[in-house]
């Protein structure tokens, strides 16, 4: 179980980030959000994979962040906001995992 909460963390502070922005009206408690599942989901990773990993998968997550924005205006904003948390997720899944 240890090993998906990095990806429930970094999905949570994607989605959340998201929806806490979009309904309080307030951007800094959505980067909030965003941060504090972001620094709970690096500590889940390295923890199972090392400093590196952690370090290049909190590196996705921020990009996954950045490229939601000008996504949302090809696509909309929930389907950008998807898409991206989908795509962190599965990295996550796959490189994530305890070391061997």
């Amino acid at each position: 179980m240890s090993a998906l909460l990095p990806t429930v963390f970094s999905t949570a502070g994607l989605l959340g980030g998201y929806q806490s922005a979009r309904a309080t009206g307030n951007r800094q408690l959505g980067g909030a959000v965003l941060a504090a599942a972001g620094a709970a989901a690096f500590m889940g990773w390295k923890k199972n994979a090392g400093t590196g990993t952690a370090a290049a998968l909190a590196a996705t997550y921020v990009v996954a962040f950045g490229v939601s924005h000008p996504l949302a205006k090809k696509m909309g904003a929930w389907p950008a906001v998807y898409t991206v948390t989908a795509a962190t997720a599965i990295t996550s899944l796959v490189f994530g995992r305890t070391r061997k």
